[in-house]
């Protein structure tokens, strides 16, 4: 099985656990596009739940996380799963903070 094919497997799993259980959670995969949600939408009392979890999407044979509105740790989630440290973007992140990250992980390896 090539990568991205693995990746996507691995996310939609990641993000059926995650949702498992939870009957406010909506699984959102759009495969063609690579683009992978997990939204909450419910009433409580007169209080609108609605927003979107966590937002994963495969750009460039890379797994992006663009949103995470949980406590989880995504990225060392992923990680355990077989998604490699170097292909996880934390797209949540301006790009020059996500190039300092880099840079200090180089610098620790």
């Amino acid at each position: 099985m090539n990568k991205v094919n693995n990746y996507r497997q691995i996310i939609c799993q990641f993000l059926q656990d995650f949702a498992e259980g939870d009957p406010e959670a909506q699984l959102i995969f759009d495969e063609k596009r690579d683009r992978y949600l997990v939204m909450h939408v419910a009433w409580r009392n007169e209080y609108r739940i609605y927003g979107c979890a966590m937002q994963l999407d495969l750009i460039d044979r890379q797994v992006w996380i663009q949103n995470n509105s949980t406590e989880i740790y995504v990225d060392r989630e992923l990680i355990e799963r077989g998604i490699a440290a170097k292909d996880i973007v934390l797209g949540f992140r301006s790009p020059s903070v996500r190039a300092k990250i880099a840079s200090i992980m180089a610098n620790n390896q």
